[in-house]
């Protein structure tokens, strides 16, 4: 079953939205905690590269200040070399990265709560 590009683009943002939550917790110190944060991490940005990747091209086009190579690139990278990849890393993605995407998402959904209330 194919999902439009609403879908996909609400499978981003909500993954986007799941990594926000758990990098604020991240400030318990809790080693577990944090051990289950960047598994979470690296699964979501998983979902948003494989989403991102079947988006239409007008979506993509209207952001080129967004690296989409970058972004499946990463999630392959997540998938495929998932031994080589620095935590710190991952989340200076989620930190630096994640924000404009979701900004960038959200002006082609109804979707208007950046908390995830539906629009």
């Amino acid at each position: 079953m194919s999902r439009d590009s609403a879908r996909r683009i609400d499978d981003i943002l909500n993954a986007i939205d799941r990594c926000q939550q758990y990098v604020r917790r991240l400030d318990d110190d809790a080693d577990d905690l944090i051990f289950m944060a960047e598994d979470a991490f690296e699964r979501n940005l998983q979902i948003i590269g494989e989403a991102a990747s079947h988006l239409p091209q007008h979506v993509r086009d209207a952001h080129p200040e967004i690296g989409w190579p970058q972004i499946r690139g990463f999630r392959n990278i997540l998938v495929h070399r998932f031994f080589g990849v620095e935590p710190e890393v991952v989340r200076d993605v989620v930190v630096t990265y994640l924000p404009p995407l979701a900004a960038a998402l959200r002006t082609h959904t109804p979707r208007a709560d950046p908390d995830g209330a539906q629009g």
